[in-house]
């Protein structure tokens, strides 16, 4: 019987980082409440709040204008992220130097798995002591740290004493450390969910703990088994040290609230071409793009649709942008938020993948690309310059009785008892020439050595 070791996990979180970085190079602003955002006048966001201006209810993802009401003496200061993420590459130093399985969560947070520290003879709580020491010492500011055998509960932890708080929860205690706490608490429990649980009278960690695993997954799906384990402290993820980007995505927040077409186009477009210029750094492609639109009564909500073969092409991106935005302005809406993205990520390969034997994706019913969705002939946006809004739409939207998805070939249709699984060796044959004229043309005609397969070992 094989036993498995018990992990020791730290979560180790940065104190009201922006606003401590202020405070830290500005000796002014020292005990006095800080604001690091935007403009108020401009709809700015509060991105940190010192814990002097947290007295008085200012958190981050507040209005600006919100957070200057409820404390108006409060020092509002621009963000400076260049400073912010020099200050996180240290802390990271510092995080490395202690375990090579780190994984970061922002600038300001990261998970570490400290389990062969612990082996070699350190205890967690002295290995978070020593953080806690070190980057106060290199940076001046402190941090939180969270020791427990999860992720979960670590994260949890490290919110337990902040700032410059310390809290370590011992392996099987991990029930009884969550039963007390509000199910707010829980990692994926946000207000609407807490609502309905509330409604259903579960406000603690306890008393969703204790309620039968049927009766979450009628109400919550999948989610519902997830927030069952959590509660009674089984969280088997690990330290992953390698975080894969799922999504990218740039908004603009409008001074005035705005209506028209045209007006929102120009910040949209803006929007697009950071995306995009994001994937291409990234050597991404992405298959879906998505707009976010937040009206003047702050109603937010988002509109996407899925690409034929993935892209990082600007003006690809643009165009899809605008038209689903043209397809929501009218009938005297305001909108104060326009935000671009894009999701279901691939990784940039400059020729595409070459199959051999598919055809080109959607001739036959049961001839597609290949899994990544692109393929030798794989149907591709050709565009020279990005349309006009209004013409973006027209172009772009389905006629009547057409499905969303645009330029998606339209498959033929089957005969009575044909399946579509398998192709004509001639499907095949077709298949096999235009990969190797592609091949050919890209890099010569030499580019091809045929030879026959070898012999398997009698």
């Amino acid at each position: 019987m094989t036993i498995t070791p018990i992990r020791h996990i730290i979560h180790a979180d940065m104190d009201a980082f922006y606003a401590s970085v202020e405070q830290h190079d500005r000796p002014e602003l020292r005990g006095q409440p800080v604001l690091v955002g935007g403009s108020p006048q401009a709809r700015g966001v509060v991105a940190a709040a010192s814990y002097e201006s947290r007295v008085f209810g200012c958190h981050s993802a507040m209005p600006m204008k919100t957070a200057v009401r409820l404390c108006p003496h409060a020092a509002i200061v621009p963000p400076r992220f260049e400073r912010y993420r020099e200050i996180s590459g240290q802390i990271m130093d510092i995080f490395r130097s202690v375990t090579p399985l780190v994984e970061p969560l922002s600038l300001d947070e990261a998970f570490l798995d400290v389990t062969q520290r612990v082996q070699s003879g350190s205890s967690p709580q002295n290995v978070a002591q020593w953080i806690k020491s070190q980057v106060r010492e290199r940076t001046g500011l402190t941090i939180s740290c969270g020791v427990a055998a999860t992720k979960s509960v670590a994260k949890i932890a490290s919110d337990m004493d902040k700032p410059d708080g310390l809290t370590v929860v011992a392996p099987g205690t991990e029930r009884a450390f969550l039963a007390p706490l509000s199910v707010r608490d829980l990692w994926g429990v946000g207000p609407k969910t807490a609502e309905r649980l509330t409604k259903a009278g579960v406000t603690t960690i306890g008393e969703l703990a204790e309620r039968p695993l049927p009766w979450l997954i009628e109400r919550f799906g999948v989610r519902g088994e997830w927030f069952h384990r959590l509660a009674v402290g089984d969280d088997r993820r690990g330290v992953e040290t390698s975080r894969e980007t799922k999504s990218i995505s740039s908004e603009t927040t409008f001074a005035e609230d705005v209506g028209d077409l045209d007006a929102l186009a120009e910040p949209a477009k803006e929007e697009a071409r950071s995306v995009a210029r994001r994937l291409q750094r990234a050597e991404l492609r992405a298959r879906t793009v998505q707009i976010k639109l937040r009206l003047s009564d702050f109603t937010t909500f988002t509109r996407q649709r899925t690409l034929p073969s993935p892209t990082n092409e600007s003006a690809v991106i643009e165009n899809v942008a605008l038209a689903l935005l043209a397809e929501q302005v009218g009938n005297g809406r305001r909108f104060r938020l326009v935000g671009v993205g894009v999701s279901n990520l691939l990784q940039h390969e400059p020729f595409g993948q070459l199959s051999l034997f598919d055809g080109p994706p959607g001739d036959e019913p049961g001839e597609r690309a290949n899994s990544r969705g692109d393929s030798a002939t794989a149907p591709t946006a050709q565009v020279t310059q990005p349309t006009p809004p209004r013409e973006a739409a027209q172009a772009a939207a389905p006629s009547p009785g057409q499905r969303s998805r645009p330029n998606a070939p339209h498959p033929k249709k089957h005969a009575p008892g044909e399946s579509g699984q398998k192709k004509s060796g001639s499907a095949r044959n077709k298949a096999l020439k235009n990969t190797v004229s592609v091949v050919r043309e890209r890099f010569g005609d030499d580019a091809l050595q045929w030879s026959q397969p070898e012999e398997p070992p009698s």
